[in-house]
């Protein structure tokens, strides 16, 4: 059982306007096998909340702590999160010119582990996840992202999330850009990898429909930065039929 705990934690960015604080107070649990779902409207804080915890160099931690296991993640560099068990997905995953997508995989497998994995078995299992996520053998020589559909990006990031076999997945709207189908294969594979390694998941979403294929234990509602209501899944549903507007109006 490993723990992701965040503690009061407050965030901020420089802008031409000057400084501006983004988070302001999050606190959040989530432990092995737990799904976390997290919703609310633009520029509520979501998406900093993400790459606060792997480490962009672009968002400041004013105050408060994010633990793994009981260690400080914010004394690691990027990739020391990364190999003690963070993984995220980007909501807009970045072209990487010149790189195929199985050397990208297997040197990211290679850097996390510590070792090269066996080829024989690397290559079957990267085979069986590609096939799961029905993409075509010849996608693992394209370069990474480079020329892909917002269904390709989404299903290559879930493809890494199954063969490197992080303990917490963020996931910043994964479902953004995908058809009622990808949706369906993006969402199995996030099941899979749950199922397969008992994953601890913090989904960012504005909507409801991905939550149909990945059901959540915990709803969180973020409003200006802060958590503003926490529930289960009927929350979710709520939310789907009264939109946000009375958090938004407490908060303003």
């Amino acid at each position: 059982m490993s723990i992701l705990e965040i503690k009061n934690l407050h965030v901020s960015v420089d802008t031409d306007q000057g400084t501006k604080e983004i988070l302001r107070g999050v606190d959040l649990k989530i432990s092995s096998g737990e799904t976390h779902a997290v919703m609310g409207p633009n520029g509520s804080g979501k998406s900093t909340l993400a790459y606060s915890i792997a480490g962009h160099p672009k968002y400041n931690v004013t105050d408060g702590e994010i633990l793994l296991d009981g260690q400080d993640v914010l004394t690691m560099s990027v990739d020391e999160r990364a190999r003690a068990g963070l993984f995220l997905a980007m909501q807009y995953p970045v072209e990487i010119p010149g790189v195929s997508v199985s050397n990208f995989l297997r040197t990211a497998k290679t850097a996390i582990s510590g070792e090269a994995p066996a080829l024989r078995t690397w290559i079957k299992e990267v085979r069986e996840s590609m096939d799961a996520l029905r993409m075509d053998a010849a996608f693992s020589e394209r370069n990474v992202n480079e020329g892909f559909s917002g269904g390709e990006k989404k299903r290559h990031e879930i493809l890494q999330l199954e063969l490197l076999k992080p303990k917490f997945a963020v996931l910043d709207e994964t479902d953004s850009g995908l058809d009622v189908d990808a949706l369906k294969i993006v969402s199995e594979g996030v099941n899979r990898a749950k199922e397969n390694s008992n994953l601890g998941i913090l989904l960012i979403t504005h909507y409801t429909r991905i939550l149909k294929y990945i059901q959540p234990d915990f709803v969180h509602v973020f409003v200006a930065g802060k958590i503003a209501e926490q529930g289960g899944r009927e929350l979710a549903d709520r939310l789907e039929a009264e939109g946000y507007d009375r958090y938004t109006k407490a908060s303003s």
